[in-house]
């Protein structure tokens, strides 16, 4: 699987996890160059408090277009860490 945005890859991998229709992708396999910490939180009832990441390629932001549990229940723990996406960024085999 490939995050596609802005025209670039911003993740690949053949090994993502699948959860509620979002692939989430191992952290090892982002290029962390177009990532950007945010100080975004939100909770998920059954998977903990999401941290996001907005992404900058080629000089344009998506703000928050990226999230992952750095922490999470032990329901969600397969996906601890893993990275998801949202707001315009493909997601293609």
């Amino acid at each position: 699987m490939k995050a596609i945005w802005n025209d670039q890859v911003i993740a690949e991998s053949d090994k993502t996890v699948i959860v509620e229709g979002n692939h989430y992708f191992p952290p090892e396999s982002i290029k962390k160059e177009f990532f950007k910490d945010s100080s975004t939180h939100t909770t998920c009832p059954w998977k903990g408090q999401a941290s996001y990441y907005s992404l900058k390629v080629d000089g344009k932001e998506n703000t928050d277009a990226a999230w992952y549990y750095p922490n999470t229940s032990e329901l969600a723990k397969g996906i601890k860490g893993h990275i998801a996406f949202w707001k315009g960024v493909e997601v293609v085999k």
